[in-house]
């Protein structure tokens, strides 16, 4: 006797199930969005006790207590959910290249915040989707039309007005949020290229690693400060020497650890529960944040050519994420790191 065919849901079910599948996915991009915000918000945290303890620490003094702290709970969240730890790369010299740009990138960050507000640093940061785009041109080969060409240089605009630089009295040292953008973008573009292989785990042990061995061959260099002799404040904390005063700066470094692992939780989640073209969007509300921040801890107001400035960035910015998705050709990758 021939198998009796299974019937077809009839319409008003199949309406239904479409319903509850629409719920779902809107109540997964509802917590996806509360989940990149509050990531945003603490990584403003993280990024404020920067500036309120740099006068107290040398700057890569920072950059290995933070990474310590980062990696032990990496470590910890590895053995509680028995996750297999690989540091074996399929790509070795575009991972070394992936975590020399990301170390120094966010070393570049890190001093921005000595004399820039943190309105300020967070604008000109956010112009790394432009430099992605470009790597993606020039490296991925991926085509990329005048539309978004027309976004890149019109996103630059955005970055001079926030620079307001100026011939005569123009300080370099404005360019190192741009600066860290640059060499984001190209630990991204390289992320992007080596995750058929290297899973997120495996390149963020890598990053914590190099940062470690990195940090303890400049202590080793330069820890004992004989290259101080600088009276600008920026300087100093690049060369300063290390642990002169560890009861007054490394609870904040424990914290900004701690702070940051969470960040880092926050955005892993939101981008593994919601549609990344949703949540990418929500990550400019750090400008906001890092706005509010600056106004309660530091008193600091932007100028209104700060504010002109990151409304082009963040337009120009998402006016190329849409591109990329109408093209098929997302060129953000769907974890970032940071």
């Amino acid at each position: 006797r021939p198998p009796r065919s299974t019937p077809k849901p009839s319409s008003a079910a199949s309406d239904v199930y479409k319903r509850q599948r629409c719920d779902m996915q809107t109540n997964d991009n509802t917590k996806g969005i509360l989940f990149i915000m509050t990531g945003m918000a603490f990584f403003s945290i993280q990024d404020s006790l920067i500036k309120f303890i740099f006068e107290d620490i040398a700057l890569f003094e920072l950059y290995l207590g933070r990474t310590l702290i980062q990696a032990t709970i990496l470590i910890s969240f590895f053995l509680i959910t028995k996750k297999k730890i690989t540091l074996k790369t399929h790509y070795p010299f575009l991972t070394l290249v992936r975590v020399v740009c990301f170390f120094f990138g966010f070393a570049f960050f890190y001093i921005s915040l000595t004399f820039m507000s943190l309105a300020m640093v967070s604008a000109l940061f956010f112009s790394c989707p432009f430099f992605m785009s470009m790597f993606a041109k020039f490296f991925l080969k991926e085509q990329i039309g005048i539309r978004r060409w027309s976004a890149i240089v019109v996103g630059f605009i955005g970055v001079l007005i926030v620079l307001n630089p100026t011939l005569e009295e123009f300080n370099f040292f404005k360019l190192a949020p741009v600066g860290c953008a640059l060499c984001y973008a190209c630990s991204m573009t390289i992320t992007k290229y080596t995750s058929d292989k290297d899973n997120i785990y495996t390149q963020m042990t890598l990053l914590y690693i190099f940062a470690v061995i990195v940090s303890l061959i400049i202590y080793l260099v330069s820890g004992d400060g004989k290259f101080n002799n600088f009276s600008d404040p920026t300087l100093q904390f690049i060369v300063r020497e290390w642990f002169t005063n560890p009861s007054a700066s490394w609870p904040y470094v424990f914290v900004m650890g701690v702070v940051a692992s969470i960040s880092f939780f926050c955005v892993f989640s939101a981008y593994s529960i919601a549609s990344p073209s949703i949540v990418s969007l929500f990550e400019y509300s750090y400008i906001i944040f890092a706005m509010i921040a600056g106004y309660i801890l530091f008193e600091t107001i932007p100028e209104p050519r700060t504010f002109l400035g990151a409304a082009i960035i963040i337009s120009a910015g998402v006016y190329i994420y849409f591109r990329e998705k109408v093209r098929g050709q997302m060129i953000a990758t769907d974890t970032p790191n940071r």
